[in-house]
């Protein structure tokens, strides 16, 4: 028995000699070893799978009872929003309306796919529209006799969108290699100070670019250095032609939005889902405004025709990469950082964690692919951002009722757009930090 035992021990020690000299043989190390570095298990290449594109680790888990109601709402809101948003910092970008539309649509189903953000609403956002439309009027300036129903103004336009495109292209291209060098740690050094003061600035900038529009007023858009206090300077000088209706619907609309808003925080454990009174206010304002005519009656400015349909793949103006470098990079940290802060202050407030690195990867094939669908550099969004959450949603798929919500071309026309710029400043209110104030 003793013998028996003996001669089956005996042979594993040859193996693992054999093994070893195998491998540290000169005439094979070098293959064996890469060999074994690029072998990969089933189950480390679904995990890697499932760490690249997030949307396979939590769709399956998705509480359907719990969550639905909540990302349903939360997205048609946000849906209905993005319209006259997309609409309005397309212009601040300096291309035409349509572009924003696209703008809010394509980046949307690729940041629900790659990123990590529950409750971070992309699309177009006022500060990086602002930075983009200065780049446009500086490579493609209006020209000093200009027909506007000849071929020349469309051939201006295709201009105009083709230096935006490649904005954007570049700036999702420098995401994707920041991402290849792992350059997300650099989020580590936004700390909470640094983030609330910077979103509580950009939500200012959001709300004076919002005022004219609250007001009733047509005003020209001011670009450069000091841009701010330029606008809000244009603001008040022209407060005597302000537009009392428009005015009057501003006002209404943020004296329902903020008492239903903290009845909402202060009840939040009874209530199973938030009252969903964005969307409430936005279905009356357009019943009110279709049943007495408000825009012939008292001239208040609706949204008007939406375009439908998608455009055709066209490829950026490419050319311009060396003229627009320069601007690009600054928009590109700009948006980066706005988005990684919006994204780390909701992940603190509702307990998860956001991955830095994976929010460059999907903010950069954002950017990178929908600058292929003419449309400007992306990023989150203040004002949308905290209605989403505010509504009530809770995941990504709320992005799927956000996609197809814009379908009524009839309901949405006749939308008041001091409605909607009423509804970012209430929203932008709630992103001024309290804690950052002096006691």
């Amino acid at each position: 028995q003793e013998s028996a035992l003996a001669s089956e021990v005996r042979p594993q020690p040859a193996l693992y000699i054999s093994i070893n000299i195998d491998i540290g043989g000169t005439g094979v190390r070098l293959r064996e070893k890469l060999v074994l570095r690029c072998s990969c298990s089933r189950r480390a290449c679904v995990h890697l799978l499932k760490e690249k594109v997030p949307v396979l680790s939590w769709l399956p888990t998705y509480r359907l009872k719990k969550w639905i109601l909540g990302d349903t709402v939360a997205g048609l809101t946000v849906g209905i929003l993005h319209i006259p948003q997309g609409m309005a910092f397309a212009l601040l970008t300096s291309v035409a309306p349509i572009f924003g539309l696209y703008t809010s649509f394509f980046p949307v189903v690729l940041y629900m796919i790659f990123g990590t953000g529950r409750h971070v609403s992309t699309g177009t956002f006022a500060v990086v529209s602002l930075m983009t439309g200065s780049v446009v009027e500086q490579l493609v300036p209006v020209p000093l006799e200009l027909n506007s129903s000849s071929s020349e103004a469309a051939d201006f336009e295709a201009q105009r969108i083709g230096v935006a495109s490649a904005v954007a292209l570049l700036s999702g291209l420098i995401m994707l290699c920041m991402f290849g060098l792992q350059l997300g740690f650099l989020s580590t050094y936004l700390s909470e100070p640094i983030v609330k003061a910077f979103t509580s600035a950009a939500a200012f900038h959001v709300t004076v670019s919002q005022l004219q529009s609250m007001l009733g007023l047509r005003l020209p858009r001011h670009t450069g250095t000091f841009s701010l206090f330029k606008t809000l300077a244009s603001v008040m000088e022209n407060l005597p032609h302000t537009n009392m209706a428009e005015l009057l619907m501003s006002l209404v609309c943020l004296a329902v939005l903020v008492p239903v808003k903290e009845i909402n925080m202060r009840y939040r454990h009874r209530l199973r889902t938030p009252i969903p009174v964005e969307i409430l206010t936005v279905i009356i304002a357009t019943v009110v405004a279709y049943a007495t005519s408000l825009n012939s009656a008292y001239d208040i400015e609706i949204v008007g025709h939406i375009p439908a349909g998608f455009p055709k793949p066209k490829m950026p103006a490419i050319h311009t990469f060396p003229d627009i470098a320069g601007d690009t990079i600054a928009i590109t940290f700009v948006g980066y950082a706005v988005s990684v802060s919006l994204a780390m202050i909701y992940a603190d407030k509702h307990g998860y964690s956001i991955h830095p690195n994976q929010e460059l990867l999907a903010h950069g094939i954002s950017n990178t692919v929908s600058s292929f669908f003419t449309c400007f550099p992306s990023s989150a969004t203040l004002a949308t951002t905290n209605i989403l959450e505010s509504a009530g949603g809770y995941t990504q798929v709320r992005k799927y009722k956000r996609i197809y919500s814009p379908k009524n071309d009839l309901f949405f026309f006749l939308y008041p757009s001091a409605h909607g710029c009423a509804l970012f400043v209430y929203s932008c209110s709630f992103l001024v930090c309290s804690p950052l104030w002096l006691s």
